[in-house]
């Protein structure tokens, strides 16, 4: 498995500060060939930028994630439009609406941030890397409206929302959920997505796929979702590894 690209990371995430270079110096030799790492706020993504300036296989999303919402500001708005100007940068993301949490920031200000920065990606020609925790229908009304490129990462829909999904020209992301106990839904979801609008993640350091429930999760356990991926398409794994890997290439233009 030498061509895992791993399409959502958080590898600025505190739970990498006491081994974050030596981790993201031998991902390449546990066959990772590239990783994305989306920001959750404006110094997420500084710090995201700072990683993909040290790492050549490392990519970085600038963005404001929901749960951060009450952080948005127009001068956030702006700083973020100059850091998408760096190089590295190849998305705007994480964004999107989580609804699931009751201290998360109100409905409308989620709303009003998510907006903002399709507003965003669209205006600099940038894919989305969109979150979605149960608030399917705003998500989509949204998408629908602003009709950005990106990708639903870590898609916990219905086939018939992944079809209305693919149908706007978005890809699907899926991790280690699929691999947990019960999963039917995103079992169905990897079995039925068009193959060229899958893309393969982690969310590290979360998410760890099953047999590596409880452990902080890392690019390379995408090994791991990947078989049960390939096993629910009936393809072989490298088959999956190497669509994965050039549709993230072409999604986010690299």
């Amino acid at each position: 498995m030498a061509r895992i690209f791993d399409s959502h990371a958080h590898y600025d995430d505190a739970a990498f500060d006491t081994d974050r270079d030596e981790l993201l110096a031998a991902l390449p030799s546990g066959g990772v060939c590239g990783v994305i790492n989306a920001a959750s706020d404006v110094e997420s993504a500084r710090r995201s930028l700072a990683l993909a300036e040290t790492y050549p296989y490392f990519y970085a999303a600038v963005g404001i994630h929901p749960e951060a919402a009450n952080t948005y500001t127009a001068d956030a708005t702006a700083t973020l439009e100059r850091l998408a100007a760096h190089p590295r940068a190849v998305a705007v993301g994480e964004i999107g609406l989580d609804y699931h949490w009751e201290d998360n920031p109100p409905r409308e200000v989620q709303r009003t941030c998510f907006e903002a920065q399709l507003e965003l990606a669209n205006r600099l020609s940038l894919p989305v890397i969109v979150h979605d925790r149960d608030a399917h229908e705003d998500t989509l009304t949204l998408l629908q409206k602003y009709r950005p490129r990106g990708v639903l990462h870590c898609f916990s829909g219905s086939v018939e929302m992944m079809q209305e999904v693919v149908k706007l020209g978005m890809s699907i992301g899926l991790g280690g959920a699929a691999t947990f106990k019960g999963a039917k839904k995103p079992l169905a979801v990897a079995a039925a997505v068009p193959a060229d609008r899958l893309l393969l993640e982690t969310d590290a350091p979360y998410m760890a796929p099953v047999p590596c429930r409880g452990h902080r999760c890392d690019s390379r356990m995408i090994a791991h979702t990947a078989a049960v991926i390939a096993a629910a398409r009936g393809i072989e794994v490298d088959t999956l590894l190497k669509q994965t890997e050039q549709n993230t290439r072409q999604l986010f233009g690299l």
